[in-house]
Order: C-alpha cells, then structure tokens, then sequence
C-alpha cells in the first residue's frame, strides 16, 4: 500500500486510540507515535443498530467499544475540519471500523487514503509497518 510521507495512521480498537505519523517513504513506511488521545465515549447509542441478530439476542455487542470507535470518529473529523493533516489510514478491527465510518465527515473522507480492518493496537510498529506495506 503506498502511504504518503507524513500521513497519519489512526491505530484503534474499542478501547485503544494511537496517532503514528509515516515519516519514511510512500513504499516504505517508518511510522512514529505522534499521540495516543484521550478520547470520552459518550455516544453510547452509536453501536445499537449496528448488532446483528445473535448479538442482540444474547448481548455480545459491548456498546461501549462501539462508542470508543465512534468516539475516535469524532476526534479525527475534528483535526480534519481544522486541516491537521493532508493524509490519513485507519487501521481499526471491523466492528470498530464499520461504526467509525457511520460517523466521518466529509472532510475526514476527503483525506482518507486507505482503512485496514485489523486488529493492531499493542502491536510493535515494525508489525504496524509490514501490515501497510502489504496491504
């Protein structure tokens, strides 16, 4: 996958939120830990239309991991409606990523390079580094 230099990469699962910054090539990626924001789940209403029957039935949708996601959402339209930055991949796992992308604004999928549903979060970077590389 090409990865511009200096693009962002969104790290994320239901309870984690990492920033890393791609400052190798587009080929190449040397990612850096820029932030790992503080983000406050209060959408806890983000997550309900998203369980399927048998997570209904027998509760094993968490919402709170999907108002995490929706959460980190919010946070990334916000830097993107101020122009924090030009590029950005999500990497998130696919209950978290399908109920981030409920909540992007458009200026958020405007700077949206690519998404990874995978789980990554407390992975070393190098293993951060590979998955983009052969994406």
């Amino acid at each position: 996958m090409k990865v511009p230099h200096k693009a962002l990469v969104a790290l994320a699962d239901g309870e984690h939120f990492v920033v890393l910054r791609n400052d190798g090539q587009i080929l190449d990626p040397k990612l850096t830990k820029v932030a790992e924001p503080d983000v406050e789940a209060t959408n806890f209403s983000a997550g309900v239309r998203h369980q399927d029957h048998v997570g209904q039935r027998i509760g094993a949708t968490d919402l709170s991991e999907l108002a995490h996601g929706a959460a980190v959402a919010e946070w990334l339209n916000a830097k993107a409606i101020a122009g924090d930055f030009d590029d950005l991949v999500i990497i998130a796992d696919p209950k978290t990523l399908g109920e981030m992308r409920r909540h992007y604004h458009v200026e958020l999928k405007n700077r949206l390079v690519a998404e990874i549903d995978k789980t990554l979060t407390g992975e070393p970077l190098e293993r951060i580094e590979k998955a983009l590389a052969d994406a």
